[in-house]
């Protein structure tokens, strides 16, 4: 554990409770993406199939209980919440978003550290989320107006992963033999997904204005 990977921990766990306040709070899940939420909770399902026979710490296991518990809620309250998912803009979240689980499980079973089920699956897990943000991001260049809970969430799910970089920068240097290409890779387009996004966000806080992204 290191300040990086703390920092990256904390600001993905306040993009969960951001998007959690939105729902709870104002029942309300506009601008959100449903197809992101599904691969997220995908996401976690797959990579911490082990929780309950790989116990690393107690940190280590609150974390991941956290992650999966509120990627599958924050599912079940915009699909069957009689109130919140009256809100989902269903007509607008359009993307096809069981096209991106087949080529990251493909590329899983080719690319991988070591062809075994648990090994395939967790990489499988780092492809996909690479990718999960895609239909969020589309969703928001669509809307166009974006409230300011849902740009803080997007916000802090792309500062998580950009701390994630710094972490595996400094185990880097500090660590012998700390080298992970296909964690490192995926880390890197999922940062890169979110350049064009993060230069409006810092737009409209610099000329203190409403967030837009062009269409």
């Amino acid at each position: 554990m290191n300040i990086f990977r703390l920092a990256g921990d904390m600001t993905h766990l306040a993009s969960v409770l951001v998007l959690l306040l939105k729902i709870h709070t104002i029942k309300s899940c506009a601008g959100v993406s449903l197809k992101t939420q599904e691969l997220y909770a995908l996401v976690f399902a797959a990579r911490y199939l082990d929780i309950f026979t790989n116990y690393i710490s107690l940190y280590n296991t609150v974390m991941k209980l956290i992650f999966l518990g509120s990627s599958f809620s924050i599912v079940w309250y915009m699909r069957y919440h009689k109130i919140v998912r009256r809100s989902y803009d269903k007509d607008q979240d359009t993307f096809r978003h069981y096209f991106l689980v087949l080529p990251c499980l493909v590329l899983a079973l080719l690319i991988n550290e070591k062809f075994t089920f648990k090994e395939v699956v967790w990489t499988f897990s780092l492809y996909l989320e690479a990718v999960a943000i895609l239909p969020q991001l589309v969703l928001l260049q669509r809307t166009r107006n974006i409230d300011n809970l849902t740009g803080q969430y997007v916000f802090l799910l792309g500062g998580y992963r950009a701390l994630y970089i710094l972490n595996w920068i400094y185990r880097y240097f500090t660590e012998p033999h700390f080298v992970h290409w296909i964690t490192w890779v995926s880390g890197l387009v999922q940062t890169l997904l979110y350049a064009d996004f993060f230069y409006y966000y810092f737009q409209s806080w610099k000329n203190n204005r409403k967030l837009h992204l062009p269409a």
